[in-house]
């Protein structure tokens, strides 16, 4: 008599299942921690030690909240974000989300450029170069692909960014130092409440909303994979948050002083390199450093240009699909490879990239209460009544909402002299 070995055939069609949902949570969390999230974060560590730290921490079930959001309106609706505003609340509202898209979008889109010319300086490649190469590379990527592709590529190049954490591990960070800093968060200062605006701002941003809820439709994502497409956010929620945490550690750790406020803290990319050189030696760092840099930077090309093309798509209702080619989509892709091409051009007149990337950042908490308050309209109104948020999850995500936008707004009023 045979005896079969113990089966765990039950867990491979569940992870299999996963994998075929997973990828749009994971693909626009990666690209949260853009160039200017990247940015942010260390100058929060630069200028503050470790005292933004425990915002990161708190900012994981925020992100995972709005983008929970996202896809209970993508899985259930299979519409964009985009048309959901334009068929419940009209024209007039739909074009003004779109347009606080295209201010966020073009603001990363140039961040993201620089970022990598940035880079380039670095290591004296010219510019010719350093941007018109991952312009070329990205759009022969989605003028020649299916969203399939597009995603899986995405994954692959994301997945450098986690060279952060083994950078934050080599930097030896206190412990003491860090809990410390949860204790010591001075809320009184105003250059500090403009950090705190400016890591909301880079965290959640209106780009994510459209590429998240498009994503999901091109995909093919439906309301049977609900539990599945949560998972794939919340995991990407987590890692993308440990990369925020991992560079502002390293910061602090480094060229920052633990606790207290630095006048100066980063100017340069060159400043923000010198951050991941004590551990490894300045060449190695350096080329760690970059490579991190750049694969955040075309990851959020990616989603931020195809955010901005499939908004335009759903606003006018033209096809909007990396389904389709692009002499069955012109619109969709003419949008996508304008974006990118005046993105790169842009970047030759920019001069203070750490400023940039923080000013935009701030520019997206500004931008917070459209996005959170048109994303929670259609969350709690708009879905069928077994679909929509309700009960004590919809008080949850209010008072959270609520908080987030009014610790962004100090931050903005305080950046713009107010208070």
């Amino acid at each position: 008599m045979s005896t079969s070995p113990p089966s765990q055939a039950p867990s491979v069609p569940r992870l299999s299942a996963f994998l075929k949902v997973a990828g749009p949570g994971l693909v626009v969390m990666l690209a949260d921690t853009d160039v200017g999230s990247l940015i942010t974060a260390a100058q929060s560590g630069a200028k503050w030690g470790y005292s933004l730290l425990l915002l990161q921490i708190l900012l994981i079930p925020i992100l995972y909240i709005v983008q929970e959001l996202t896809v209970r309106l993508g899985t259930a609706t299979g519409r964009g974000h985009g048309e959901l505003i334009l068929d419940h609340y009209g024209p007039v509202l739909a074009w003004i989300s779109y347009g606080g898209l295209v201010v966020a979008g073009v603001g990363a889109i140039v961040t993201e450029f620089s970022g990598i010319a940035g880079i380039g300086d670095l290591f004296g490649v010219p510019r010719l170069v350093s941007l018109g190469l991952p312009a070329a590379l990205l759009l022969l990527l989605v003028l020649t692909g299916s969203y399939k592709r597009v995603e899986r590529v995405a994954l692959v190049v994301g997945l450098f960014e986690l060279v952060f954490i083994g950078l934050a591990i080599a930097a030896k960070p206190d412990p003491e130092a860090i809990l410390r800093s949860f204790s010591q968060i001075p809320l009184g200062n105003g250059d500090f409440r403009v950090l705190i605006a400016a890591n909301i701002g880079a965290v959640i941003m209106p780009w994510m909303i459209f590429y998240q809820q498009s994503a999901i439709v091109d995909k093919g994502v439906g309301w049977e994979h609900m539990r599945r497409s949560r998972i794939d956010t919340l995991i990407g929620a987590v890692v993308s948050q440990c990369v925020m945490g991992a560079i502002l550690i390293t910061a602090a750790a480094t060229i920052g002083q633990s606790g207290q406020g630095s006048k100066e803290g980063l100017q340069t990319v060159g400043d923000l390199a010198m951050a991941f050189t004590p551990a490894l030696g300045s060449l190695l760092g350096q080329v760690v450093f970059g490579v991190g840099i750049i694969a955040a930077a075309f990851v959020a090309l990616n989603v931020v240009a195809l955010a901005l093309a499939w908004g335009f798509g759903d606003v006018t209702r033209r096809p909007h699909s990396l389904e389709k080619s692009p002499r069955e989509a012109p619109a969709f892709y003419a949008i996508f490879v304008g974006v990118v091409l005046a993105g790169a051009i842009t970047v030759q007149l920019v001069t203070n990239l750490v400023s940039l990337n923080v000013a935009v950042e701030v520019m997206n908490a500004l931008l917070l209460p459209l996005a959170l308050g048109l994303l929670i309209l259609l969350a709690t109104r708009v879905l069928p009544e077994d679909k929509r948020v309700k009960g004590a999850y919809k008080w949850v995500v209010y008072a959270i909402s609520a908080v987030t936008i009014l610790f962004a707004m100090v931050g903005v009023l305080d950046a713009i002299g107010l208070i």
